[in-house]
């Protein structure tokens, strides 16, 4: 059962020099309480933009669909747990019958804005537990992303994102996964400075993608236990993908082995690797200890996409890169531009990088 609690901010007539005049009221966002064996999606439908939908500690199975702005979905910590429910049943959304847990939808000519989801955990689902579709100002904090099938927490198509304080880990794919659009190619569009920051990724086949997409910063990380770190993508597209940040993250033995894809070799031991990437600057960040065989193994790794494209005017500075095999700094695939200046290592391709 949901209760929507309105509040009067301004219930009292006021006397203005130029006459009578009584200020309108106005309702207070209201907050929806779900307890466990409610549902959520019940709340969301029953919100209005602006409203709260508090979640209890609980077992909630089931996906929600949110298409309205400036709501927040909030749960009370790491017991706070949804987990796949029905999809072949009539009351299945799109979103459950698309794999999420929890997705933010908006439509091609509005984005659907000031979402927040924070404090809860989402466990299990085949393809993500959060994905969001024609957004802004989407933000994802303290929450618990695990074992879910394809990525734990993904947006395309989507502007002015922040991701903050979230756990991810054992995705089948990228623990987060930022694109302009998974669905066909093109060139990389603007994020308006989406932040991913302060999160940790362990056990995902990469820790961090972000796939043809532009002005983004990902920082204060912790990466470990993935096949790979972070990837950055770009194609053959104009614009390229780049013109980022990435600073102050701690990415360290990436050792897990995966397998090729279609789209990839096997990786292991990857910290960050650039492909196609112009103008993205990799700073001041901690990469310690990855070590593999395959060709995108190593510390930092620039290397031609796998359609052709190069890195080009890409800085990596003031970095503390160690005990990466077969190198710390990797230049591999051509392209122009690209600057390593005052790194701490020990071993680079080619040689004299350190």
């Amino acid at each position: 059962m949901t209760k929507r609690q309105l509040t009067c901010l301004t219930c009292t007539a006021v006397i203005m020099v130029s006459g009578l005049g009584a200020a309108a009221p106005s309702a207070a966002a209201a907050n929806h309480t779900v307890y466990p064996g409610e549902s959520i999606q019940e709340a969301v439908n029953a919100a209005e933009p602006g409203d709260t939908i508090v979640i209890w500690p609980g077992t909630y199975r089931e996906s929600v669909l949110v298409t309205k702005a400036n709501l927040t979905l909030r749960g009370m910590g790491p017991a706070t747990v949804i987990r796949p429910g029905p999809t072949t049943t009539p009351a299945a959304n799109a979103c459950a019958q698309g794999g999420n847990g929890i997705c933010v939808t908006g439509t091609a000519n509005t984005n659907v804005g000031g979402v927040s989801i924070r404090s809860l955990t989402l466990s299990g689902f085949r393809k993500s537990a959060i994905w969001a579709t024609r957004t802004d100002r989407l933000s994802v904090e303290q929450v618990t992303a695990e074992q879910n099938g394809t990525w734990g927490i993904g947006q395309e198509m989507s502007t002015r994102a922040v991701f903050r304080n979230n756990t991810v880990r054992d995705s089948g794919d990228a623990g987060i996964f930022i694109a302009n659009t998974v669905d066909h190619e093109g060139g990389a569009t603007d994020t308006n400075n989406t932040v991913i920051t302060n999160n940790r990724l362990t056990g995902n086949r990469i820790g961090v993608t972000v796939r043809r997409v532009r002005n983004l910063t990902v920082s204060a990380n912790d990466m470990t236990g993935n096949c790979a770190g972070l990837f950055i993508v770009g194609d053959e597209s104009k614009p390229a993908a780049g013109a980022m940040t990435v600073a102050a993250n701690r990415i360290y033995k990436n050792n897990k082995f995966c397998p090729a894809t279609t789209r990839l070799p096997a990786i292991q031991g990857s910290g960050i690797v650039l492909t196609g990437s112009e103008s993205t600057v990799v700073r001041a960040n901690l990469i310690l200890d990855n070590a593999g065989s395959s060709p995108l193994s190593g510390g930092v790794v620039l290397f031609q996409s796998f359609v052709g494209a190069v890195n080009t005017g890409n800085v990596v500075k003031d970095n503390w890169v160690q005990g990466n095999k077969p190198a710390d700094l990797a230049n591999r695939g051509g392209g122009t531009g690209n600057e390593f200046v005052r790194n701490v290592c020990l071993a680079s391709e080619p040689a004299g990088m350190c």
